[in-house]
């Protein structure tokens, strides 16, 4: 197992925390600022990629599916 995967493990946890901490404070920014932690750390965990390759990735998603929920 490679650090890229153990890293994406810890901030997977780590989004965990802050989303449940968010939820639990009734604010929901940093509720969703923990979501996307927890899916940044889902794509370094499972692709084995550096952080910035998954934000870039992530960020690359939302930008061409910006409209799928209308």
């Amino acid at each position: 197992m490679n650090m890229e995967r153990i890293e994406g493990m810890w901030q997977q946890f780590a989004g965990w925390m802050k989303q449940t901490w968010g939820e639990r404070i009734d604010d929901p920014l940093r509720a969703a600022a923990g979501r996307r932690e927890r899916i940044i750390g889902r794509l370094q965990r499972e692709s084995g990629i550096e952080r910035e390759q998954s934000v870039k990735a992530l960020k690359e998603f939302w930008q061409q599916n910006r409209h799928w929920n209308h």
